[in-house]
């Protein structure tokens, strides 16, 4: 099947730290060959967004480490050490081809706070305005799994930078020529996928785990950061970054790789609610939740019970089948769980909702693509 991106105006390229590592530290030659790929895509008219790993690798071979770091205190130490040395690199790359590229360190508060998704979507535009390159990396010195700010790998967060934008094409540069369907380095048999309409449990199952000793990503990953990206209307190719020219021939159609199609655009709330953690569940009846998938609103009379603690404004889990935004808190809804919408205001006090939320503020996880 042919590829057409002639139309492709906003591009989110992600590189894999196995990609930029070498025995010294950091390959400077791929570097300067993603930035140069860079430039001429820029030259054709094309806004490129970078997502770059490998700030952890390059801080653990300045420590002389040679085995994987799992700590979350030293991966957080290697962060703050390799991060400088990674951008200093791309800013000679840069320099190289008349660019000037900024840094934007993010964590997964920010993807999750409505108003700071929307204020980091006007700052990339703000850049682009400039001519600058915005280059991403999730904030490991500070963000940890176990506070619930890490977003845990590039290529999801590339993925989700994708959404953001309204980016139309993104691609996760790696180490491997795409998805196959068992490990071309064991198996002769291995065939490449270069085509995928839509992500399935099959295709899902052909990934593997994590790639190399400092890389947190692999191909499951890849194909979960593919399938947020498609949510937002936005189709994702995997490649190998050590092609030549991978870049522009990818933009000229060439079936480089594994190309994932894009879906349905949902729009912008609808997004950030569907990737946004949850904070809670409310728990609701078989009745309710035909309602809701009818595109009614959630009446308190449909609510079971509440787990976790949120507030009003927050997205939630209903029923492990949706993620909405309630205008109530989780204290609120516990009081009013099973009342009539006509008993809000002896329960709660007057110039309250009658509902929980309106259809508007809800997305199911099956939805139709």
């Amino acid at each position: 099947m042919s590829r057409d991106f002639s139309s492709v105006r906003r591009v989110v390229i992600k590189v894999g730290s196995n990609l930029l590592s070498d025995k010294t530290g950091v390959d400077v030659q791929r570097i300067d060959h993603v930035v140069s790929g860079i430039a001429q895509l820029r030259e054709i008219g094309i806004q490129v967004l970078l997502v770059s790993s490998g700030a952890v690798g390059l801080g653990a071979k300045e420590l002389g480490k040679t085995s994987a770091v799992k700590q979350t205190a030293m991966r957080q130490a290697c962060a703050s050490i390799g991060q400088p040395l990674l951008m200093s690199h791309y800013r000679t790359a840069c320099k190289a081809h008349n660019c000037i590229c900024a840094q934007i360190l993010i964590t997964r508060s920010e993807l999750n706070e409505r108003r700071t998704f929307v204020n980091l979507k006007n700052s990339v535009a703000s850049l682009f305005e400039l001519g600058v390159l915005p280059i991403f990396n999730e904030n490991d010195v500070v963000s940890t799994a176990e506070i619930g700010t890490a977003v845990g790998d590039n290529d999801r967060l590339s993925a989700f930078v994708a959404s953001k934008i309204d980016a139309d094409l993104l691609i996760l540069l790696t180490d491997i020529d795409g998805l196959y369907t068992n490990d071309p380095k064991r198996d002769t048999q291995a065939r490449l996928i270069s085509d995928i309409p839509s992500l399935n449990d099959e295709i899902l199952a052909y990934a593997g785990n994590s790639g190399s000793v400092f890389a947190t990503g692999g191909m499951k990953t890849k194909l979960l950061a593919a399938k947020i990206a498609a949510t937002g209307g936005c189709g994702t190719v995997i490649a190998s970054g050590y092609e030549s020219d991978v870049l522009v021939r990818i933009l000229k159609g060439e079936e480089i790789g594994t190309y994932i199609h894009p879906q349905k655009r949902l729009n912008q709330r609808s997004r950030w609610i569907l990737n946004t953690v949850p904070m809670g569940t409310i728990w609701i009846d078989e009745g309710a939740e035909q309602a809701l998938r009818h595109h009614k609103s959630l009446l308190p009379s449909g609510v079971i019970s509440v787990s976790g603690v949120f507030h009003e404004g927050d997205v939630v889990m209903v029923n492990n089948v949706a993620k909405a935004v309630p205008y109530y808190n989780s204290t609120e809804i516990s009081e009013m769980a099973g009342c009539q919408s006509k008993d809000i205001p002896k329960v709660l006090g007057k110039g309250k909702p009658d509902v929980l939320f309106r259809p508007e503020d809800i997305v199911f996880l099956d939805y139709e693509t």
